[in-house]
């Protein structure tokens, strides 16, 4: 067998062992059981699908070809911000988890009113359908390289096989296959470590590379950061606040299991990202130029064993599944739960409900797929995709956890604020033909978006009235800063 043949058979191995596990996990009773595995599971196995859900398909693909190109401060694009939303998320995990409730949007309600919630899931399912969209274009491409396929049909397998395994087992489903999928992009991630600093050289390699292509700078880690802060700002924030994270910490079984899953993700995440980006200035010395398909599929396809080959392509394909399933499931949530549940049919029967989130799961798919087939490169709007939550749902979410003050209304019209200025630049970003003052994605952007949410937030809190009694209340039940 060469090894297209040998992927193939892989892939159809590995396909049959998710696909079994997640029937095996498919009696779900409840939405909790569906959604949060009844918050029965281990804090170092929801460390490990945290993890498994964020060190996917962008980092296996996106960040090895931006250290290819710019060196180790490419670690502030995908590294830095998600070290920032981790160690936040450490702050913010036990009280959320103390809070006890399903999902974002049920907490949102629960600190301001039912017109926030409902705002809520839609910034949640705008994020997640472009996040998932992005997942369905990696595979895409990523199978359309190695198989010599259509990006199309590529992209129909991957959704497909994901679908297959996540449709069914819910929550545990993904999160028992996550930790299958992790290992095997582990060792895929180690073995290209390895692969590229033999081959290469090592640093003096890289470095002596450097001088002659004249890239000032290529492996200091300062090195132009303040071109990265958008970056930094933007997923930072937005990833703090991630819904699927927080379904995470609300599955976790007590709030301080929740702060130790967010401990281990966070030295976890430390060696993996400085893995994946010194893989990338390694391959600087293979690769002068940047492939067409990217450093990755490149690699793989170009690696002499077959048996290798094959089980290299299985584990970074298990990597970007693993993000696609996450955000799959979690935009599943918003639809059934936060706008069908709660604001169209409140008197559902568990039977009902595990059916409509097994349809809200299919059609969130549908939609990716679609977005994807239709818009093939969609880096700029993965960053408006995730400005839509810092300059509309960062604020609100954070100081409903910290302020008394903080009212529904202000939340509600900050939110407003940050669904126009992000649709704003969306359109922009599209070829609308719109006045300007600064570039989109870029830290002015940023600032002005989080700036003026905050701005606007405390202002109208002051203008507005509070309960005062209900918000003391839900922030004493959250007790952040209690140990």
């Amino acid at each position: 067998m060469n090894h297209h043949e040998l992927s193939v058979l892989f892939l159809v191995i590995y396909v049959v062992l998710i696909a079994g596990i997640g029937i095996y996990y498919s009696k779900s009773k409840n939405n909790e059981d569906y959604f949060l595995a009844s918050r029965k599971l281990p804090a170092w196995l929801l460390a490990v699908t945290f993890i498994a859900s964020w060190w996917g398909g962008g980092s296996a693909i996106d960040l090895v070809d931006h250290a290819h190109t710019n060196g180790l401060n490419s670690f502030w694009i995908y590294g830095v911000p998600v070290l920032l939303a981790t160690g936040l998320m450490y702050v913010f995990s036990k009280g959320i988890r103390n809070l006890g409730h399903l999902s974002q949007p049920q907490l949102m309600q629960a600190r301001y009113d039912r017109r926030t919630g409902l705002l809520l899931s839609i910034f949640i399912l705008l994020f997640m359908l472009i996040a998932a969209a992005i997942q369905v274009i990696v595979i895409g491409k990523f199978f359309e390289a190695f198989f010599n396929i259509s990006y199309e049909t590529g992209a129909v397998l991957g959704t497909a096989i994901v679908l297959l395994y996540s449709l069914f087992g819910g929550f545990k489903g993904v999160v028992v296959t996550d930790l299958l999928q992790f290992v095997f992009f582990l060792l895929a991630g180690i073995f290209l470590f390895y692969f590229t600093y033999t081959a290469s050289g090592g640093m003096q390699a890289v470095q002596q590379q450097a001088l002659l292509q004249q890239k000032t700078g290529f492996t200091s880690f300062f090195h132009k950061v303040p071109d990265q802060l958008a970056y930094v700002i933007t997923f930072g924030t937005s990833w703090m606040i991630q819904a699927n994270v927080w379904q995470r910490i609300s599955a976790a079984k007590t709030g301080s299991d929740a702060k130790r899953m967010m401990l281990y993700s966070f030295i976890a995440f430390i060696p993996l990202y400085l893995m994946v980006t010194y893989t990338g200035m390694f391959a600087s010395v293979l690769y002068e130029d940047l492939p067409s398909s990217g450093i990755v599929p490149t690699m793989v396809a170009q690696i002499e064993q077959p048996i290798l080959s094959a089980m290299i392509f299985v584990g970074l394909s298990a990597a970007i599944m693993s993000t696609m399933d996450s955000l799959l499931n979690t935009g599943a949530m918003a639809l059934s739960v936060d706008i069908y549940q709660n604001h169209l049919k409140p008197q559902s029967s568990n039977k009902e409900k595990i059916l409509v989130a097994r349809v809200a799961t299919l059609l969130m798919a549908a939609i990716a797929l679609f977005i994807a087939l239709k818009i093939k490169s969609v880096l700029k709007v993965s960053w408006i995709g995730s400005d839509f939550l810092t300059s509309g749902a960062f604020v609100p979410l954070v100081m409903g956890f910290l302020w008394y003050k903080g009212s529904s209304q202000a939340a509600f019209y900050t939110m407003l604020y940050g669904l126009a200025f992000s649709s704003y630049h969306f359109a922009i970003a599209l070829g609308a033909d719109l006045p300007l003052a600064w570039e989109v994605a870029s830290t002015q952007q940023a600032l002005v978006g989080i700036g003026g949410a905050f701005i606007l937030y405390v202002s109208l809190s002051y203008c507005t009235s509070s309960d005062y009694n209900q918000n003391k209340a839900f922030i004493r039940k959250a007790n952040i800063l209690k140990r």
